[in-house]
């Protein structure tokens, strides 16, 4: 199968700022997440797959297609007919209704114009605007716009969509909205997503692989089950009882190190050799009883947290 990502010593300064350094990574067709912080360099990986801007150094293909950035306009054109791009901004048109916005993007993609308004009027009704078509895009709520966007991104039945911060401004119920799309996008329409954010729940959602970039420089890349690794030597603990106690015999006891407790929780690590039934022999020793001894898996929030630490750099 054709990779959706293929980039090789992928590299971009603006002046003495490097936005992006070294990035080689070859991601299969899918739904993935690009995950960072701020000033990540993930906005700067989105142009570049684009064509709006060339990588400094380094080469890339999307589904085959040459990066093309300022050196190719012919590369730039294919790139654009195979990606749709859903701008974290508005990017709105004031004074278009939103058939005219959808339509208009269909025809800077190339289509006839009969052609472009009468996909216009298919993916709208897809979306759930048919009934705001005729209003100007500036009336729309916070997540009419957000699917508009997503409208203009699908005019042109891309292979390839780039979402850059899809449920930015969205209300619970109009983020759940949201990734039920970009979910049925992927699975129901085959379409390959890039999903750009900075909100984990939201990568946990909908995506099957994740890349993981901060500092410019690639942190992670993978599935999530691959990414989330299992860890057989730690437990989270729920119990009923005295905790101080508790926790203060699992420390005496030399066997078990306390780490990140809550109120009604512990998470323990096992020392090599060391077995759960101890936990039950420390508890019932300071009058606790467990209710739950749960295996304590890497999730991807303490695998970004690590991954996108300073000391990671």
């Amino acid at each position: 199968m054709t990779l959706l990502l293929d980039l090789q010593k992928l590299s971009r300064t603006f002046g003495t700022h490097t936005a992006l350094r070294d990035v080689t990574l070859q991601v299969p067709q899918g739904l993935v997440g690009l995950l960072g912080p701020n000033g990540a360099g993930k906005s700067t990986l989105l142009k570049i797959l684009m064509g709006l801007i060339a990588p400094t150094a380094g080469t890339g293909r999307v589904l085959d297609v040459p990066l093309g950035g300022d050196r190719d306009a012919r590369d730039n054109w294919r790139l654009r007919r195979l990606i749709g791009f859903m701008p974290e901004a508005d990017a709105l048109v004031p004074g278009l209704k939103g058939i005219e916005y959808v339509a208009l993007a269909g025809e800077l993609y190339g289509m006839p114009r009969k052609q472009a308004l009468r996909r216009a009027h298919e993916v709208l009704t897809y979306l759930d605007l048919d009934e705001a078509r005729y209003r100007p895009v500036e009336d729309y709520s916070a997540g009419m716009k957000q699917r508009a966007k997503l409208a203009q991104a699908l005019i042109h039945d891309p292979p390839v969509l780039l979402l850059d911060e899809p449920t930015s401004g969205l209300d619970p119920s109009g983020r759940d909205k949201m990734l039920k799309l970009v979910r049925e996008l992927g699975n129901l329409h085959g379409k390959s997503i890039i999903l750009s954010t900075h909100l984990l729940a939201d990568v946990q959602a909908v995506c099957e692989r994740v890349v993981i970039i901060a500092g410019g420089e690639l942190r992670g890349v993978g599935t999530v089950d691959e990414l989330c690794a299992r860890r057989d030597d730690r437990f989270r603990l729920r119990f009923v009882g005295p905790k101080e106690p508790f926790e203060t015999a699992l420390t005496a006891a030399g066997l078990i190190s306390v780490k990140h407790t809550t109120p009604r929780e512990l998470r323990v690590i096992l020392p090599p050799g060391r077995s759960t039934l101890e936990l039950f022999q420390v508890a019932a020793q300071t009058n606790v009883s467990l209710r739950a001894v749960l295996r304590d898996d890497v999730s991807l929030d303490e695998l970004f947290r690590q991954a996108t630490a300073p000391e990671a750099a």
